[in-house]
C-alpha cells in the first residue's frame, strides 16, 4: 500500500477537550492540559501512525473574543492553522448548554469547502443520549459535515475509531516526519509548557494567565541527568507572593510535579530550577511571542 499523510487542524472553543484529544490520538502527552480555559497558547503538532498514514494533528489555542494582545496572537494562530490542512475537526463539548460559539467555529469553517470537515462531540459520558441526539441535530442542521464522531477524549471512548477514519482521510504521499517522532516541539519549549501546566493546575483565579515560563539553560551530565533552569515571568508583585506560596510551599511542589513529569517524558533524572521574576510588560514585549510561534502585530 502506498504510504500517505497529511495535516488535521483541530478548532473549538477554549477548554472543549482539543489537547486532550491530541494526546489521546498520539498515545502521549504532546499538548499540556488543565481544567483552566486558554491552556495552549501556541499551535502544537502532534503526530501518529495508523496503517500506512502519518497524521499530523495540529492542536490549537481556543476561540474566544480577544481583548488583549496575547489573545488576538492566539486566535490568530488557531484560524492560521487552517490555511493549508487536509482536514478540519471541530470539537464541541456535550456538556455546554449553549453552543453558539461553536456554530460560529462550524460556520466559518464551512466557508474553506474544499476541506472536509468532521464534528467531534467530546464529553459524551457526561450527559443523557437524548441530549446528545438533540446536540448533534442542532449542530448539522443545513450544514453539509463530513462525519460526527462521539468521544470522551478523557477516557479514551470512540478515540481508535477516529483515528483510523483520519488515517483514511489522508492524502498519498510521503512521510513528513520520522516514524518515532511525536511532535515538532523544541524539548526546551516542551519543558516550559510541562512547568506551566502545573502552574495552571496549582494556581486560581487569573494569576495563571499573567504567567509566561521560559527554559533558560538545559546541561546534560555523563550519568544521563540533565539539568534544567527556567525563568518564571508574571506581571505583579502580588502574582510572585502567590506562585512563591507560604514558606516557598507552592513553587516547590510546581517544581516537584514538573520534574515528574519530565523525568518520564525524558526518561531520565530531571533536576529543574525555577526562578520567579517581575516582568511587568512580558505579554507586550515581542520576543515572548516569537518562542511561542505567535504573530505579535495579529
Amino acid at each position: 500500500m502506498p504510504k500517505c499523510c497529511g495535516f488535521v487542524t483541530v478548532l473549538g472553543v477554549p477548554n472543549v477537550g482539543k489537547s486532550t484529544l491530541t494526546n489521546q490520538l498520539v498515545g502521549s502527552k504532546v499538548s499540556i492540559v488543565s481544567p483552566k480555559v486558554q491552556t495552549t497558547r501556541r499551535r502544537v503538532l502532534g503526530i501518529t501512525i495508523k496503517d500506512e498514514s502519518q497524521v499530523i494533528l495540529i492542536d490549537t489555542p481556543g476561540i474566544f473574543e480577544p481583548k488583549k494582545r496575547l489573545d488576538r496572537a492566539m486566535v490568530s494562530a488557531a484560524w492560521g492553522a487552517t490555511s493549508e490542512t487536509d482536514l478540519i475537526l471541530v470539537m464541541a463539548d456535550a456538556s455546554y448548554h449553549r453552543q453558539e460559539k461553536t456554530i460560529d467555529i462550524l460556520e466559518k469553517s464551512l466557508k474553506k469547502p474544499e476541506i472536509p470537515l468532521f464534528l467531534i462531540i467530546n464529553k459524551i459520558d457526561l450527559v443523557p443520549r437524548d441530549q446528545l441526539l438533540a446536540l448533534i441535530a442542532r449542530l448539522t442542521e443545513k450544514r453539509k459535515i463530513d462525519r460526527v464522531f462521539l468521544v470522551s477524549a478523557h477516557r479514551g471512548d470512540g478515540i481508535q475509531d477516529l483515528l483510523q477514519a483520519l488515517a483514511n482521510q489522508m492524502p498519498e504521499g510521503p512521510w513528513l516526519f520520522p516514524e518515532d517522532q511525536l511532535t515538532d516541539m523544541p524539548l526546551r519549549l516542551l519543558a516550559a509548557e510541562i512547568t506551566r501546566e502545573k502552574i495552571f493546575c496549582s494556581l486560581h483565579q487569573e494569576v495563571p494567565y499573567g504567567i509566561n515560563v521560559e527554559t533558560e539553560a538545559w546541561e546534560e551530565f555523563k550519568n544521563g541527568s540533565v539539568k534544567i533552569s527556567q525563568v518564571i515571568h508574571v506581571q505583579k508583585p502580588g502574582q510572585k507572593a502567590i506562585l512563591l506560596g507560604k514558606g516557598g510551599h507552592t513553587i516547590k511542589y510546581i517544581r516537584e510535579t514538573a520534574a515528574l513529569d519530565l523525568g518520564k517524558m525524558l526518561e531520565r533524572p530531571v533536576h529543574l530550577f525555577l526562578h520567579v521574576k517581575i516582568s511587568e510588560n512580558w505579554a507586550e514585549q515581542r520576543d515572548h511571542y516569537t518562542d511561542l510561534g505567535l504573530d505579535y502585530n495579529a
